[in-house]
């Protein structure tokens, strides 16, 4: 990863505003009939400033006109590929080794952030700094105040994992610390968001809570100007690229959130089903005692009930660590990519009101005022890294979500075979006529394969 931050798009300048007609006007009946060359005036708006089109945002970029944040540059900044070059990056974050702290007002948690590297923004190759959850929560933040135009990850959800109750277990601890890592990494592998400043200050200041106490942020410039410019504008409508966008976005999160219960019902059984083995088994064991003849058959179903135990048990811990937070993770995911399209359909709002007024002016030439081409500017920004970054995301799931299920493929695969060893071994020879052994694998007399786990 190399380069520097990036750069704002250059100001147009003013331009004369030429015939241009009422920006909400509805579309004539040559337009109305035209047929498919021409764009809806509800997707696309284009209106005359001398040389130049300021145009409504149609999901891409004007021609001569470069992004910060564009698909190419960020595929050309950071390979996306699975046998990523580790060379080719310069920046490594790592958290590890949490810690309890027990104060007279309160108990917490901290988590040892370790960086190392070579970009001159830092003083040092290597930083070693302790940091809370509340600092995640900060950083996060000042990273949406300073970056509106982008998606910032997620941080997992501070009250409340699915399937832990203290909060201060090691079970828990350690999902949130992995959660944690993987913030750091998607933000460490972002062009943008890694160069950011409260982002290296996170990682190297001793003092963070100097940094905090310089006072409550104020709104970006971006939320400040849509509140007082566009209070009583509704927007027309999304252009039909971030409009599919947003009905993607909805259908995604529906579906992951029904796996997410589903899953969750299915731990909750496979846990009480292991607590029932776990009784199960033993009985067997005490009963051998009373019994020569069928001691060792009795002795064999105990022990097989008992290395199915194991392996259930191996499969809903890793259905809890591995499984759901990814799903949560997407999960919340989508709500920050939907908090993304909500400030770049405000830019767009602000940027139709403001057309709309200098359209109303009574002027035969009147000039383009500086903060229109501003705010056309702005919204051109949106669009491309607004694009950039769903492309960017939509690779990370692929990788992401084709590890995970391969992942739990592989583990079910486990799960049985190691269910079918122990029916197949635990028992050694059973009396003739004698009952058939119980099937502990809940309806799975062999082990699956693994196109029979994998989606079709």
């Amino acid at each position: 990863m190399s380069g520097g931050p990036p750069k704002g798009l250059p100001s147009t300048g003013p331009h004369s505003l030429l015939d241009m007609p009422h920006p909400l006007a509805g579309s004539s009946s040559e337009e109305a009939v035209g047929g498919d060359s021409t764009p809806s005036p509800d997707l696309l708006m284009a209106r005359s400033f001398g040389d130049k089109d300021l145009i409504l945002p149609n999901g891409g970029t004007p021609a001569g006109t470069s992004s910060p944040a564009s698909s190419s540059s960020l595929l050309n900044r950071l390979q996306l590929d699975d046998d990523i070059d580790g060379e080719t990056r310069d920046l490594f974050v790592t958290v590890d080794d949490p810690k309890k702290h027990v104060c007279t007002m309160e108990t917490y948690i901290t988590y040892r952030i370790t960086t190392k590297s070579t970009r001159v923004e830092f003083d040092l190759p290597e930083y070693s700094v302790r940091r809370r959850y509340q600092d995640f929560d900060w950083l996060r933040n000042k990273l949406e105040e300073s970056q509106p135009t982008h998606l910032i990850p997620p941080l997992p959800e501070k009250f409340v994992v699915k399937g832990v109750v203290d909060r201060f277990s090691e079970e828990f601890v350690e999902t949130r610390r992995k959660a944690l890592d993987k913030f750091l990494k998607r933000i460490t592998d972002h062009p943008v968001l890694s160069f950011n400043e409260h982002f290296n200050v996170f990682l190297t200041a001793k003092d963070l809570n100097a940094y905090k106490r310089q006072g409550m942020a104020l709104l970006s410039r971006v939320g400040e100007s849509v509140k007082h410019v566009t209070g009583g504008y509704k927007l027309r409508s999304r252009p039909l690229e971030f409009a599919a966008i947003g009905d993607y976005l909805d259908t995604f999160a529906l579906k992951l959130g029904t796996i997410d219960r589903i899953a969750q019902r299915i731990i909750k059984e496979e846990i009480e089903y292991l607590v029932e083995l776990r009784e199960y088994g033993p009985v067997y064991s005490t009963w051998s005692a009373l019994e020569g003849e069928l001691a060792e058959p009795l002795e064999g179903v105990s022990a097989c009930i008992g290395n199915c135990s194991t392996a259930l048990e191996e499969l809903t811990d890793d259905m809890t660590e591995d499984f759901l937070p990814v799903l949560r993770e997407y999960i919340l995911y989508s709500d920050s990519m939907k908090s993304v399209l909500k400030k770049r359909d405000q830019v767009q709002a602000e940027y139709e009101a403001k057309l709309e007024a200098v359209a109303l002016r009574k002027e035969d030439r009147p000039k383009v005022p500086a903060d229109v081409e501003k705010c056309q500017d702005r919204m051109e920004c949106f669009n491309a890294d607004l694009k950039a970054d769903m492309e960017r995301w939509q690779s990370n799931k692929r990788q992401d979500f084709r590890q995970l299920l391969m992942g739990m493929a592989d583990k079910n695969i486990q799960y049985y075979e190691k269910s079918h060893q122990g029916r197949k071994h635990g028992v050694i020879h059973a009396p003739h006529g004698s009952t058939p052994l119980p099937n502990l694998t809940k309806g799975c007399l062999s082990p699956p394969t693994c196109s029979e786990l994998l989606p079709k």
